[in-house]
């Protein structure tokens, strides 16, 4: 039976992550990369499937849990009626790409607990029994090209195809496991002290979390952003800089659903809302990393750029279905792969580039290639921006003239603009000036209600979008316009159930796929950003610390919220949901706008 996704916890090292449970098992790991086939998959199907289970015998026994302050290093506590254990369970940093491991660490903090160790390793998503050995360490495990090693001092034995452990701690003792990852070819890398290695670990997470700039001092909106950022850092690929969207696949938006996608690649959609949730919070070097992994996957011919990229800026990312993963509740299919890189979503280029504005404006390293990199982009974008596309969402539906893919191509002009004026940089300022008006003045007339004073979804629609509320955000519009009040207006009416927002209606938007799904945390976050603009404050409060309590204990997001079962839904932690947290805490403590917040301050007047 499926565990609620409030019950994990994520633990990493910036090349992959586990997810652990609150019982104490791993459920979800893939190696050596978050893109790589899993070796615990029980998170998609159950413990047959690959799981890990370090935990107390039996049932009697309560379990707490924590990140140590401002680190990445999870501690569960267990209490039974004969004592209590900490458990550490962390993945240290490492300079080999290849290099993984996974350190469990059990202490006795009192009395005597009986443990167990239950151990099914499943390579290629729980299908793979691998051939285990047993070692004068612990074992090892071959599956083709993937190989592990367990390194413990604790006997264990085999059964029913998984290895098993019992083992008693007593108070004062020190029982730790590490599971080591390397390629079935090469030799296994030498094990180090494992207390040393946790000790190294939290002192870079602490020297790490030191960088974060938040001025209202500690309390718990500091905790929640310094939570949200070190969530984002164990999103990264360290080799290359880029950021996955979640670690997980075929976490479903709708629990039994089909709504199931693979989120372990890297979305251009999301590049301009990390790059000022970096900076806000001071981290210049993770967004200079950033912004050198999008130019190097966006590099190519300007018509291919896609919405989505691999780890390393993979173009290929073919979608397909594995059929002996029953899913997370029952939610089939699951899926590898997606096939929405293949769409044509107009808003990337407005991503792109302003992403590559914002990078100049902060004064991250100059690059003369990224200016000519915008100006071929615009070159393919002046034709391309009155083409139908599948916008922000992905949407499997029928092609449209959306509203927000328009709004993104002004954008891409508009800063391209700036950039000239701010930077002395060259180009056809003239050609795209009036451009950017003719695209101005087109989303005006065809993509506003003037009887319901809003505007919609798609052109000739009557749908509504969240997308809708970065108009004032990106400085189409002033947030006091009577457009812009209009449509937040329209969006709380239409969009809003029980205090959260959904991204669009699936009742009211053809988007091609069965079902439904929850609220889109993310969007909550820019209804609040909305309200910041207005001089809302009071509502922006309110509804920022309704989404902090939707954190489970641990401080993580899903990407959607179902507020019929009070449950998170959807991959899971989930980056934009954590960007949107960061970015929104600064706006509310700067109540008007930090020097990195899209500004409507140069918004013109139509």
């Amino acid at each position: 039976m499926s565990k609620p996704i409030e019950d994990y916890g994520l633990i990493g090292n910036m090349l992959s992550a586990a997810l652990v449970a609150r019982d104490g098992s791993i459920d979800w790991l893939c190696l050596p990369h978050f893109d790589s086939p899993a070796c615990f998959a029980a998170l998609l199907g159950n413990e047959s499937h690959g799981h890990w289970l370090l935990a107390p015998e039996g049932t009697g026994h309560t379990s707490t849990r924590r990140y140590l302050p401002d680190t990445a290093v999870l501690e569960t506590r267990h209490e039974t009626p004969t004592g209590a254990v900490l458990v550490y369970d962390f993945m240290p940093l490492s300079d080999d790409e290849e290099r993984v491991d996974v350190v469990r660490i059990v202490q006795g903090e009192s009395g005597q607990v009986d443990m167990r160790m239950d151990l099914i390793l499943r390579f290629n998503y729980g299908q793979a029994v691998p051939w285990v050995r047993r070692r004068d360490y612990g074992l090892s495990a071959i599956a083709g090209p993937d190989a592990v090693e367990l390194h413990t001092a604790v006997p264990l034995q085999g059964r029913d195809m998984k290895s098993v452990a019992a083992f008693q701690v007593r108070k004062g003792d020190t029982v730790p496991f590490t599971l080591s990852y390397h390629r079935s070819h090469k030799t296994p890398h030498f094990v180090p002290d494992r207390l040393e290695s946790m000790d190294r670990t939290v002192a870079w997470w602490h020297e790490w979390a030191k960088r974060c700039h938040w001025d209202n001092g500690p309390g718990r909106r500091r905790d929640a952003v310094v939570r949200s950022l070190i969530t984002l850092k164990l999103l990264t690929f360290q080799p290359t800089g880029g950021i996955v969207a979640a670690p997980t696949t075929s976490l479903p938006e709708q629990l039994g659903g089909t709504r199931n996608w693979d989120y372990r690649h890297c979305w251009l959609r999301d590049s301009a809302l990390t790059l000022y949730a970096l900076l806000n919070a001071g981290y210049r070097e993770e967004a200079e990393a950033w912004r050198q992994w999008l130019l190097r996957a966006a590099a190519g011919h300007p018509n291919q750029l896609q919405i989505m990229y691999g780890i390393a800026g993979e173009r290929w990312l073919p979608e397909h279905d594995i059929p002996w993963l029953p899913g997370y509740e029952g939610s089939a299919p699951v899926r590898l792969g997606n096939a929405a890189a293949g769409q044509m979503q107009l808003d990337v280029y407005g991503e792109l580039i302003e992403t590559l504005h914002a990078a100049r404006v902060a004064e991250l390293a100059p690059l003369a290639e990224a200016w000519r990199m915008q100006k071929v982009l615009l070159t393919p974008l002046e034709e391309l921006w009155r083409e139908p596309d599948h916008g922000i969402w992905e949407m499997r539906g029928p092609p449209r003239a959306f509203t927000h893919s328009r709004l993104m191509c002004w954008v891409a002009l508009d800063r391209t603009l700036k950039s000239c004026e701010r930077f002395g940089l060259d180009g056809p300022v003239e050609r795209w000036r009036a451009l950017a008006a003719e695209i101005r003045e087109d989303i005006c007339k065809n993509g506003f209600d003037a009887q319901r004073n809003t505007f919609v979804q798609y052109y000739g629609g009557t749908a509504l979008d969240a997308s809708l509320l970065l108009i004032p955000q990106v400085g189409f519009l002033p947030a006091d316009d009577p457009r812009v009040t209009g449509t937040i207006q329209a969006v709380e009416r239409e969009l809003l159930r029980d205090g959260l927002l959904l991204r669009y209606s699936t009742q009211h938007s053809d988007d091609g796929l069965p079902g439904d799904e929850g609220a889109f945390l993310a969007c909550s976050y820019w209804l609040a950003d909305a309200y910041i603009m207005q001089g809302r404050l009071d509502d922006a409060h309110r509804l920022f610390d309704h989404l902090l309590s939707l954190r489970n204990d641990l401080g993580l997001l899903a990407e959607e919220y179902d507020v019929a079962r009070k449950r998170l839904v959807g991959n899971f932690p989930q980056g934009f949901s954590h960007i949107g947290l960061v970015n929104t805490a600064y706006n509310l403590s700067a109540a008007g706008g930090p020097a990195h917040q899209r500004s409507s301050r140069d918004a013109p007047q139509d």
